[in-house]
């Protein structure tokens, strides 16, 4: 009998695995409770971190090693990389390791990261034995595939992707869910259902040691601050793990429908590439020198570009470029919890987000002036992305769901105009760059134009207030970003005035709220993470470095055991809710940590 997946107890203290093609969680007992094929924003293969209240026997949508009369003992990642080790024992000296990744190296000039995901079983001691239970599931907990058996091989016909597992363990144990005895080493590999080329040991092996050296080889690459270079590291692969390498998209989370708060219904689809989440993690990636990821954006980002014509962008896209995600529930999953619906697809696709055209110019910018890119970007492209820019002159001042994405009100966000603002300042920069004169003058007089009615219009004299909406006394977090965004000075009397009232209605505590008015679901509850990581910035960048400092070595120690962060906590539990690994956590780590590091230039 397999372990119980019920889990009333189950949380997001989760290891992500992945190779940016197929990626999977990994929970603290060792087990898979989450895995799409053969995309991330695919039929979850395992479901059963969303597959509350099944007996043991029904369990369906995980992949279990459990060790009879053991327990985890230790659970962390080979040093700089995505690579999971997991240690099982018992009282009476009974001991073994797992390890769990998916196989990313480069392979006759090209990078090879199949759908596959690899279990290695080492016994350290003694004489441990294990129970293997592999249950796939399909069509979003729907149904279970059907299976056929080989000598070595278990085949399941999955309908998005037919799945083979390889093995050098008795097969005929594996398969009914038997207890044995791990006598030596033993490989697993499930992946797609073709003959595996080579011995498992010499394959697995290979692809382990492979893979650890390209991990290894990347993370070297990286430009860390001195102080806290653990942290930024492991948010870092995090962020490379959310990017669909085939083709640049970058995914918001590797998650769908963990509530924001419990029973909050505010359960999303984060498995997809919004225009705004992917600019915040190519920002955070440049500032330590991570341009692969960028690279590979600009060019999804260029084919969303040609797709528009200058007309309305798309806030969000699947990894493949499309736009189209409707909304739907998948009826047979119960929830996280059992705190359902869980979600497919999700509805802010067809909203009105203005804040995207600033955000498609600002990601480009660098292209037109960093001489590290395998590919500069040149006045064909300047005048591509100046239809982005004229697109946000028509509609910098109308009113959008913004940033916050509501589904039942608009307004004219200050947050959204001013990243129209933005696309015409980058504009003018990257003219300056390519020796545009009349175009540079062009945008320069605009973004001046624009600068000075935002500030006109959300400026609230009576309440001392940048408002984050037009002609109002809105406080939202989205205004912080006014100050990394350069569109207010550090030194502007406004801004400060600002802040001290944001963080007065919106911090509880060591966090921050985005907002606290009510929207479409109620007044949120949860603080919101990277709001947080906001707020220590702009507390750094005014003066106040110590209380910054504090507030980022407390918000490090919310991290999972992963060194990862979901979108939420709560500010009086300090539970962590919301879509998880989110990549706006992820980067409010490296930016605060660059931001406040000391330089290394005061260790040598």
């Amino acid at each position: 009998m397999a372990p119980s997946q019920t889990a009333p107890h189950a949380d997001l203290e989760l290891w992500p695995i992945g190779n940016c093609q197929a990626s999977a969680l990994v929970d603290k007992r060792g087990t898979f409770t989450w895995a799409c094929i053969p995309r991330v924003d695919g039929d979850p293969v395992f479901c059963s971190l969303l597959d509350h209240g099944r007996s043991a026997e029904d369990a369906r949508g995980f992949w279990s090693i459990e060790m009879e009369g053991g327990r985890v003992v230790e659970q962390d990642y080979i040093r700089n990389t995505p690579i999971l080790k997991t240690k099982y024992a018992d009282e009476d000296g009974n001991a073994l390791e797992v390890i769990d990744f998916c196989p990313r190296y480069r392979d006759k000039g090209r990078i090879y990261r199949p759908v596959a995901f690899v279990r290695v079983v080492r016994p350290i001691s003694g004489s441990p034995r294990i129970r293997m239970a592999l249950r796939p599931a399909a069509e979003y907990g729907a149904s279970l595939p059907e299976r056929s058996f080989g000598s070595s091989h278990i085949t399941f016909r999955i309908p998005a992707m037919a799945m083979r597992l390889t093995t050098d363990a008795p097969i005929g144990l594996v398969q009914q869910e038997t207890p044995f005895r791990v006598e030596r080493q033993l490989h697993f590999f499930f992946g797609p259902d073709e003959s595996f080329s080579t011995s498992l040991e010499a394959g697995c092996g290979d692809m382990l040691s492979r893979t650890a050296k390209e991990w290894r080889h990347w993370v070297r690459g990286l430009a860390i601050p001195f102080e806290w270079q653990e942290a930024v590291i492991r948010a870092a692969i995090g962020l490379k793990l959310c990017q669909h390498e085939d083709t640049g998209a970058i995914v918001a989370a590797l998650t769908t429908s963990i509530p924001e708060h419990a029973d909050s219904g505010r359960n999303w689809d984060y498995r997809y590439c919004w225009i705004r989440d992917a600019y915040y993690t190519v920002q955070a990636l440049n500032r330590i020198g991570a341009l692969d990821v960028l690279e590979s954006y600009l060019g999804f980002l260029r084919n969303i570009v040609d797709a528009a014509q200058g007309g309305h962008i798309h806030p969000m896209f699947d990894v493949r470029g499309n736009p189209e995600l409707p909304e739907g529930e998948a009826e047979h999953l119960a929830g996280y919890r059992g705190m359902g619906p869980v979600r497919i697809g999700n509805a802010a696709w067809f909203q009105i987000q203005h804040d995207a055209y600033g955000q498609i110019v600002l990601s480009s910018a660098q292209a037109f002036a960093d001489q590290r890119l395998l590919r500069i970007s040149g006045i064909e492209d300047f005048h591509s992305l100046e239809k982005v820019g004229e697109r946000a002159l028509s509609i910098w001042d109308q009113p959008d769901a913004g940033l916050w994405e509501l589904r039942n009100s608009s307004h004219v966000h200050t947050y959204s105009a001013a990243m129209c603002w933005a696309a015409c300042d980058r504009l003018a920069h990257a003219a300056q760059v390519l020796g545009l004169e009349k175009r540079e003058a062009y945008w320069r007089e605009n973004a001046a134009r624009l600068h000075t009615e935002i500030m006109e219009r959300s400026w609230n004299d009576e309440e001392g207030l940048i408002s984050s909406t037009f002609g109002g006394n809105l406080r939202d977090a989205s205004i912080i970003q006014l100050l990394d965004l350069r569109f207010v000075s550090k030194d502007d009397p406004k801004i400060h005035s600002t802040l001290d009232r944001v963080e007065k209605s919106l911090r509880r505590g060591d966090h921050m709220l985005r907002y606290n008015t009510a929207d479409d679901f109620g007044t949120p509850h949860t603080a919101f993470n990277v709001a947080t990581f906001w707020l220590i910035e702009a507390l750094s960048l005014t003066g106040k470095s110590d209380e910054a400092r504090r507030l980022f070595e407390v918000m490090l120690d919310r991290r999972t055991g992963a060194g990862m962060l979901s979108e939420d906590i709560d500010p009086k539990t300090l539970e962590l809710w919301g879509n998880y690994p989110q990549t706006y956590s992820l980067v409010g780590i490296i930016n605060c940590a660059v931001m406040l590091t000391k330089s290394w230039n005061e260790y040598r």
